[in-house]
């Protein structure tokens, strides 16, 4: 039995794809409805899987193609993030058999897929197995900047996270690491190459820079729908990370920026000393910036990619305080009084000091000097 795949996001297109072939059916890809059309007259599937939302021709465009021109009754299950009702009701007056919203399971699309044609006789499934992966509603990128890392990257954690989440892509940046680091890290690709990568900066030029770097290689790939950054020794989890991107989904915000604000039920633990300080260089950001913000160091955020540009194009002035001048950018593009409109600061659920941070007391106290300029810079 064949199958025919269209999906202009690779991160979904091939985890389907994998997943198909282990259960043993035959498939073909399309990364555009123009070869989705086209792969149907040749392939002539079984079935066809098909998004909605793709550039140029769409989803809708395809079923009506199938339908109208083709006058074809080939099954066609739609897997969608569009979760828009006219969207699903058009999709079922043009004759689609049935309409599946991201996030979905890999084995509940094959659990349709079989209602609808039936498992093909050397159908190798894992039927004990309990894992459960997750194609997601928008495809995220997510940069994690690494420097000196080799003793404390949890990569057991990020592998589980790639395998399960199959909407996300990791790009972890080498800072030009003095360690193993670079080894560790291309050891941690090879488990999954579809959704990890490694970028490799030859020279520290510390975290502002690698991040900027990991931002703009991961802005190139045209799957991507969000792009964010997360601290390697994982001090923000990804449950937590994941909350945010469900927040940007659900709203109009174009940044979503973890807050390690204490609040009731929220498990924040700081060592007393940093906190001290940290309270300190937050008072004076928040008059830097004349915002209301509590965090702007938290080391999570995710914006949508149209800002990219806008944000990182230009190098920071500051190696480890870019954040604020992200926010600064911000405000400069969106004016002082609509920039809050844009930014979501959203408390955490759990995030916990990890020893060895590359930031040291010393450090903390040219933080201050290094905000009196860019208050300067970007006045």
């Amino acid at each position: 039995m064949k199958i025919l795949a269209i999906d202009d996001q690779q991160l979904i297109l091939l985890s389907v794809e994998k997943r198909l072939l282990e259960i043993g059916y035959t498939v073909a890809v399309a990364d555009s409805g123009e070869k989705g059309i086209s792969l149907f007259e040749s392939f002539k599937p079984d079935l066809v899987l098909v998004d909605i939302n793709m550039p140029g021709i769409s989803g809708l465009d395809v079923v009506k193609h199938i339908r109208t021109t083709k006058k074809s009754k080939t099954p066609i299950l739609v897997m969608s993030g569009n979760t828009e009702e006219n969207v699903i009701i058009d999709g079922f007056a043009l004759g689609i058999e049935d309409y599946m919203k991201k996030p979905v399971s890999l084995e509940e699309m094959a659990a349709r897929i079989k209602r609808l044609i039936g498992a093909p006789e050397t159908d190798t499934i894992l039927t004990n197995t309990t894992e459960t992966q997750l194609l997601q509603k928008n495809c995220v990128g997510v940069v994690i900047p690494c420097y000196n890392e080799e003793e404390r990257l949890s990569s057991d954690e990020f592998k589980e996270f790639a395998h399960k989440n199959l909407g996300y892509h990791l790009c972890f940046v080498n800072d030009g690491s003095t360690d193993n680091t670079l080894q560790v890290l291309e050891e941690l690709k090879l488990a999954n190459k579809s959704h990890i990568s490694v970028f490799d900066c030859e020279k520290n030029g510390g975290k502002a820079e690698a991040v900027r770097q990991g931002m703009l290689h991961l802005a190139k790939d045209p799957q991507l729908d969000y792009i964010g950054f997360l601290d390697a020794d994982l001090s923000t989890d990804f449950r937590d990370f994941h909350d945010l991107v469900e927040t940007l989904e659900d709203s109009d915000f174009k940044i979503v920026s973890g807050s390690r604000m204490a609040r009731m039920g929220a498990d924040i633990t700081k060592e007393s000393a940093r906190k001290i300080i940290s309270m300190t260089i937050n008072l004076i950001i928040r008059t830097i910036l004349q915002m209301p913000f509590n965090d702007t160091q938290c080391g999570a955020k995710i914006m949508r990619k149209d800002i990219i540009p806008l944000l990182f194009t230009k190098p920071f002035i500051t190696k480890w305080i870019f954040d604020v001048e992200i926010f600064m950018r911000m405000r400069k593009h969106y004016g002082k009084a609509n920039v809050q409109q844009f930014i979501c600061e959203q408390p955490l659920k759990r995030w916990i000091h990890a020893d060895g941070s590359k930031l040291s007391m010393k450090d903390s106290v040219k933080i201050v000097g290094q905000l009196a300029q860019i208050a300067f810079t970007y006045r």
